[in-house]
């Protein structure tokens, strides 16, 4: 079977065409490979779940000193403070920011995370589905549903855009993991093929622009809390969406005006740790504290 989506617009086509959900048209895409079967392809989804849900349990109780070089236990601070404190932000959001530092912190100690779509921006797709299970009160059946939901709409980036900090900034990397959190959760919580694309473009536009530039050239600072903001991201304009409130420019313009600000960050603002926060009076000494003591 021949299955072509080159973009928003042809996934919501096939949607339609067959009465299907966003995840649904995700699993025909990977079937139409042919490389794997249909038990296979939700086993392999179910193995990435189930990785997603370890690293944010072992985050959350932390790692040994000297582990992380910046930042230590910030998902059980943050953590705390829900359980004794009513957060401005809500339970779920504060939750979902704990998280996803979480992840981030068996990132930087070397643990096993999923890559969803890169490595510096791994916790913000367990933050926002997990999260969002645990208010919704959904199972690992619709876990699994969220990250087909969530690969179709990073496919759909990676062939018109970018997922690399190096090539387009970090927007490449958290903003396309907040709009693929975006467009799960939006789902999973019952909304439109359309919905769940309004709330990526939301979500996209919400992070456009956005640099990378890791202190010290380590996925640390700034990147552990711009997943944590990226996931609150993601979880607003799922809330929008969810509303009716639609993204006036659509999610394939988006995606397109995204790779074209990626080609115009400097080189500096590209995941070189030449400028921005790295470039920082803070960012040089800790530079020079972690690599010559």
């Amino acid at each position: 079977m021949s299955l072509t989506i080159r973009n928003a617009g042809d996934a919501m086509a096939i949607c339609e065409k067959n009465g299907w959900r966003l995840h649904e048209t995700a699993l025909a895409y990977e079937l139409a490979k042919g490389t794997e079967s249909r038990e296979d392809i939700l086993t392999r989804m179910g193995r990435h779940f189930s990785a997603m849900q370890e690293s944010i349990k072992a985050g959350l109780v932390g790692t040994e000193e000297g582990a992380c070089k910046m930042f230590r236990d910030d998902a059980k601070r943050l953590m705390a403070y829900r359980e004794k404190k009513m957060t401005l932000s809500g339970q779920t959001m504060t939750k979902a920011a704990a998280y996803a530092l979480a992840v981030m912190e068996i990132n930087c100690s070397m643990g096993r995370i999923v890559a969803a779509p890169t490595a510096g921006s791994c916790g913000v797709l367990p933050a926002v589905i997990s999260a969002s299970m645990e208010t919704l009160s959904k199972g690992e059946a619709e876990g699994v549903q969220a990250l087909l939901t969530a690969g179709l709409v990073g496919v759909i980036i990676g062939k018109n855009a970018s997922l690399s900090g190096a090539e387009g900034g970090c927007q490449a990397e958290i903003g396309s993991a907040a709009a693929m959190g975006a467009a799960a959760v939006t789902e999973m919580a019952g909304g439109t093929p359309k919905q769940s694309f309004d709330a990526a473009a939301i979500a996209l536009k919400s992070m456009m622009g956005l640099v990378c530039d890791p202190v010290a050239g380590l996925v640390e600072v700034p990147c552990a809390k711009r997943n944590s903001t990226g996931s609150a991201i993601a979880l607003v304009s799922a809330d929008m969406a969810l509303s009716g409130i639609v993204s006036v420019i659509p999610f394939d313009e988006v995606v397109m005006a995204m790779s074209k600000v990626g080609r115009t960050i400097p080189v500096s603002l590209r995941e070189t740790a030449e400028g921005g926060v790295a470039a920082t009076p803070t960012g040089r000494r800790l530079k020079q504290e972690i690599f010559e003591p």
